[in-house]
């Protein structure tokens, strides 16, 4: 039975391309980000994956990605599930900051640590911890066992949200995935085992 997961980041916002903190904002794709978004479909569709269900988050530059990535391998009206679990991590009062402008207000060790520690939050925000903590009980009751049951799932939303899910997977320590970054519009194929645990993992870059 094949039980496939494939994770892919949103392509670039227009909020990356201005170096601004984005989390729960909701900027659209730059044409760069769609290129990838359409890339990315491109390449699972060379590979002949087909999905039975797809999830995203609530916002829009995880869902074009998403819906690219569809219409990528020939899918465009798959069943779709949209949920504020799966948001970027929520960055409180630095939102819409330019990530420069943040580091001259708080200096640059503070604002590194905001962004790269595993459980301190910017003021108002969420630290990986915390969107973990949204965004696992949400993969384990709802994607999780679409996987198990033999079907191929699409996850496309963000850096941190999937972060805290490969954390999971890759059995990764806290300090560990403060190292690991995930690519703009780059899908992540994960193959399952029986038990849960992970036979391959594939990155599409």
């Amino acid at each position: 039975m094949e039980r496939t997961l494939v994770l892919a980041r949103h392509g670039q916002s227009d909020w990356n391309l201005k170096n601004l903190f984005t989390g729960w904002k909701d900027p659209d794709l730059t044409e760069q980000g769609t290129a990838e978004a359409i890339a990315a479909g491109k390449k699972l569709n060379d590979m002949g994956m087909k999905f039975d269900v797809a999830f995203t988050s609530d916002l829009q530059r995880a869902q074009k990605t998403c819906q690219h990535i569809l219409d990528g391998v020939g899918q465009s009206d798959l069943t779709t599930y949209r949920d504020l679990a799966l948001n970027e991590r929520d960055y409180g009062d630095l939102s819409g900051l330019n990530k420069d402008d943040a580091r001259k207000k708080w200096g640059e060790e503070q604002v590194h640590i905001w962004r790269r520690s595993y459980d301190v939050p910017p003021p108002g925000g969420e630290s990986l911890k915390d969107t973990a903590a949204r965004t696992l009980p949400y993969f384990i009751t709802d994607i999780l066992p679409q996987v198990m049951a033999g079907k191929s799932v699409l996850c496309a939303a963000h850096g941190n949200s999937l972060r805290s899910i490969v954390m999971v997977l890759d059995r990764l320590s806290r300090e560990e995935i403060l190292e690991v970054n995930l690519g703009t519009g780059v899908p992540i194929i994960y193959k399952f085992n029986a038990d849960t645990t992970i036979a391959s993992k594939e990155i599409l870059g």
